[in-house]
């Protein structure tokens, strides 16, 4: 009977060790190498895409022409002293307030040629056909590049002689010169800074006396709407006269209403 029990023992025991060894699990360990490794690898970079062309302001009318290059006018008068409103009306005019070919295609708003000119051109038909003109990257070189264009050459020099007010002589002046050969081309500037009122912003740069200036003192419930109906005055002008960033205004403030 012992001997029995030794041998359904010794039978159990080698069933056991060979159940065990069919399910060892056999490890590969270069397998693990080439895992671990692949982990440690950095993803790669993505490359970024450049934006080829700058951003461009979207100008419906004329109104948001003058809003948004009016600044950029005021500083080249400050840098330059060639009036804004001359600067804004001759872009509105050469530009077609930003919606013409050379503006749209070149972000040339003043109608400048080659000339001398070593960089980026376009070629589009003027007096002439095919003519050539300067391209720029973005609007800001051309306001700029028209600054130095009349800085630059001596036809131009009499009228920084006159005074940074007087946008009539200034429009004068340039066709007198050879600016356009348009013969209406003086009248047009002078029709767009009267219609526009763009001698405003020359006033803004230029600082108008307090002596020249009609001022109102901020009343509980006045809004600049109620002040702009009670002084027949546009809410932009009131903005632009003042400098004001946004449309709020406090009791006891002093902004200008117009000029006595």
């Amino acid at each position: 009977m012992i001997e029995m029990k030794r041998y359904l023992v010794f039978i159990l025991c080698v069933y056991f060790l060979q159940s065990c060894g069919s399910k060892r699990t056999i490890y590969n360990y270069e397998d693990d190498r080439k895992e671990i490794t692949s982990r440690k690898k950095k993803p790669k970079k993505k490359k970024l895409k450049q934006i080829d062309k700058p951003i461009i302001p979207l100008v419906r009318t004329t109104e948001d022409y003058i809003d948004y290059y009016s600044r950029i006018a005021m500083d080249e008068m400050r840098q330059h002293d060639i009036p804004a409103s001359i600067t804004l009306a001759q872009g509105i005019l050469e530009s077609g307030s930003g919606k013409g070919t050379l503006a749209a295609n070149a972000n040339n708003h003043f109608g400048i040629k080659c000339h001398d000119w070593n960089g980026p051109k376009i070629y589009h038909d003027d007096d002439k056909k095919q003519e050539c003109f300067r391209k720029y990257s973005s609007p800001e070189f051309s306001f700029r590049d028209h600054s130095i264009f009349l800085i630059s050459r001596d036809r131009y020099a009499s009228l920084f002689k006159l005074k940074k007010d007087d946008y009539k002589s200034w429009a004068k002046g340039l066709k007198k010169a050879g600016y356009a050969t348009d013969r209406k081309y003086s009248q047009k500037l002078i029709d767009l800074i009267e219609r526009y009122k763009l001698y405003r912003y020359d006033d803004i740069v230029l600082k108008k006396k307090k002596s020249k200036q009609k001022f109102y003192k901020v009343k509980k419930g006045d809004t600049l709407y109620s002040i702009s109906k009670k002084f027949n005055i546009s809410i932009d002008d009131l903005i632009n006269y003042n400098n004001l960033d946004s449309e709020g205004i406090t009791i006891g403030q002093q902004i200008v209403v117009g000029n006595k």
